[in-house]
């Protein structure tokens, strides 16, 4: 067995195809197929069902397939280590983000990180925290950002900061003429969220601290949420960040949410078992340019990440 024979499998399972496979690991088709069916009289077992169309993995193999992703990512890891004793930052770096943190900090972490770690490709995708969550355990990804905590023994957290939440509020409802918004005034029959697997989601809820309504209406993006306030009335919930992308007549409909404040934590997250302290705190000095400094978590500022 050999570190090339997991990649190929791994290849093989991301495209269930092998030629594409074959594709993605600059090598020929009968060269991948030749190894993989090497692989598979080593271990005694069929990893892949090759009578189905597009191939899919047996059941002894989605296991095999998940060993060999965590083997994979561990050998990087201690590649990673040694660079990072010799003070080098460079390969790939592999984030997820969540939706509503993605269009605040995206546009300006791509630029900031180009920018002072040209060494380092960098690959975001955006994610639901299941999802995330999920990629984590099966090392698919090397760390993501997103609200926490997740209460997950095998997952760290380092806070970066505390995002508030207010109240976007049509002109039409009653509660619009308070100056702030006390969450027990919240009338959730008026109240626009996101579609379930939003975290934000159940943030809302969970400060509304009740889940009791006749009509929730759900969309799929808080500019979404903003817009269906304009047209059709009632009141959403923003994040903080968000306020910066209205136009001035829609910053007139904000209003403060207190009693209590509504806040959530957005942290940078890795496996239990992640080297790469580096390139963390990479991101952590990106971040740290880009979010407002009031809203930082106070270590973060003072603070280089020690793992």
């Amino acid at each position: 067995m050999t570190l090339q024979q997991l990649e190929y499998i791994i290849a093989l399972d991301k495209t269930r195809h092998f030629v594409r496979a074959a594709e993605m690991c600059s090598v020929t088709q009968p060269t991948l197929s030749a190894m993989i069916q090497k692989l598979e009289d080593e271990l005694d077992c069929r990893i892949f069902d090759r009578s189905m169309h597009p191939i899919v993995p047996t059941e002894v193999g989605a296991l095999i397939l998940r060993q060999a992703q965590v083997i994979l990512y561990n050998v990087n890891q201690l590649k990673e280590s040694v660079l990072t004793q010799k003070g080098a930052l460079s390969g790939t770096l592999s984030m997820a983000m969540i939706p509503t943190v993605a269009p605040y900090l995206l546009p300006g972490l791509i630029s900031t990180f180009r920018k002072d770690y040209p060494e380092i490709t960098l690959k975001i995708t955006e994610m639901r925290t299941e999802s995330i969550i999920k990629s984590l355990h099966t090392a698919e990804i090397d760390m993501a950002i997103l609200s926490t905590p997740l209460d997950d023994p095998k997952i760290l957290e380092v806070p970066l900061y505390y995002e508030k939440f207010v109240a976007y509020i049509s002109p039409n409802e009653p509660i619009y003429t308070q100056e702030e918004i006390a969450i027990n005034d919240m009338p959730l029959d008026h109240l626009w969220v996101l579609e379930e697997g939003h975290c934000l989601r159940n943030q809302v809820f969970n400060f509304c601290q009740n889940e009791t309504h006749s009509s929730i209406y759900e969309a799929g993006s808080i500019d979404t949420l903003v817009k269906i306030v304009d047209v059709n009335g009632g009141y959403t919930v923003i994040p903080e960040l968000h306020i910066d992308l209205l136009n001035e007549t829609q910053k007139q409909n904000l209003r403060k949410i207190v009693r209590p404040e509504a806040t959530r934590e957005i942290a940078l997250v890795i496996r239990y078992d992640y080297v790469r302290e580096g390139l963390m705190n990479a991101v952590a000095n990106s971040i740290k340019q880009i979010i407002p400094s009031h809203m930082l978590d106070t270590r973060l500022k003072k603070f280089a990440i020690r793992l």
